[in-house]
């Protein structure tokens, strides 16, 4: 369990307050009757469409609570009969019966994720450490001093064990026969080992993603592809950051195969250091090649020809491998980091 005390000071620099994500306010006593309310008011208003299904893992990472009060939330929703009990596992949103019932109006608009939890510390400083770390193994390897990372946070070293261990999933940092953490660098072999391994997991866990994706999910990967595609100077770093999530993440987690999804984890350095790559880019990002390349998985989908999707994908790819060495060069030409007292050069 990570502790959420205040850090002790210890006359090291912190970052900037401002990079740092905040908890938010306004928590409900109930968690459960809160993540009630939203899940009623989406399932009212349509965002959450008939034959959706919630699955209370789901529920719970998204709120940002335990399953407990995640599994009161859905139980309380079959009971007035907004969701059905899948086949398999989890619960399916029914279509409404007559006059959509009397919710709480709840604010849902916004794009940042709901918590109804206080974030644990660790959650407030893994994204600052992840982009980090992940802009500087483009120009080499990494030693990461956890004690200094603790530190250089005002955090115990317990919070800074967990963000490590979180790195270590997400394939960014490893740890050597002295069990010493470290971050591998961006080389155009490791690279090439990565994108390997994306070719061969990626396709499978599509094919199994295609029936168990939302309605529209499709539709709505389709539109998106076709905007950017359409209207290239509006596309910044950021967006094409959202592009390759909407299809490699959110897409493909969809798969139901979580041994699958865990491998294909410790792949997405990739994805993280492909975002920081797009905004150090001064090529014009709307086109991007992979944008028409995901419009052609895309379309597959919307055709139902998955097996074709899935060769689109693997193709895709292969290809981007060559852009993303290249891309990785440039950086290394044009990026002078400063150092940082919990990363040592390898």
């Amino acid at each position: 369990m990570t502790s959420d005390a205040p850090p002790a000071a210890t006359g090291k620099p912190t970052p900037p307050a401002e990079r740092r994500a905040r908890p938010v306010a306004g928590i409900a006593p109930r968690l459960h009757e809160r993540a009630f309310d939203i899940l009623a008011s989406q399932i009212a208003s349509g965002a959450l469409a008939p034959g959706e299904r919630l699955l209370e893992s789901r529920v719970a990472e998204r709120f940002g609570i335990s399953r407990a009060p995640a599994r009161q939330a859905l139980a309380r929703l079959e009971r007035v009969g907004l969701v059905s009990r899948s086949d398999g596992h989890g619960f399916q949103v029914m279509p409404l019966a007559g006059p959509a019932p009397a919710v709480p109006a709840v604010d849902v608009s916004g794009e940042t994720p709901i918590q109804l939890a206080p974030e644990s510390t660790w959650q407030r400083i893994y994204a600052d450490v992840e982009q980090e770390v992940v802009s500087r193994t483009a120009l080499g390897a990494f030693r990461v001093v956890e004690n200094h990372l603790a530190a250089y946070y005002g955090v115990s070293r317990t919070v800074a064990r967990e963000v490590l261990s979180r790195l270590n999933q997400r394939g960014v940092v490893r740890k050597d026969n002295r069990l010493h953490w470290y971050a591998p660098a961006l080389t155009p072999a490791y690279v090439a080992e990565l994108f390997e391994m994306r070719a061969i997991l990626e396709p499978a866990a599509l094919r199994l993603a295609f029936p168990r994706l939302a309605p529209g999910q499709v539709a709505t990967l389709l539109a998106n592809l076709r905007d950017a595609a359409a209207h290239p100077d509006a596309v910044d770093g950021a967006r094409l950051g959202a592009l390759e999530n909407e299809l490699h993440v959110g897409l493909l987690g969809r798969c139901g195969n979580a041994t699958l999804m865990e491998a294909l984890a410790t792949c997405q350095t990739l994805l993280v250091a492909l975002t920081f790559l797009y905004v150090r880019s001064p090529q014009p990002h709307g086109r991007e090649p992979f944008i028409a390349e995901h419009l052609d998985v895309a379309e597959r989908l919307a055709a139902a020809d998955v097996e074709g999707a899935a060769d689109a994908l693997r193709d895709h790819l292969r290809g981007s491998f060559g852009r993303a060495v290249e891309r990785l060069d440039r950086v290394r030409r044009e990026f002078s980091p400063g150092p940082l007292p919990y990363l040592s050069p390898l």
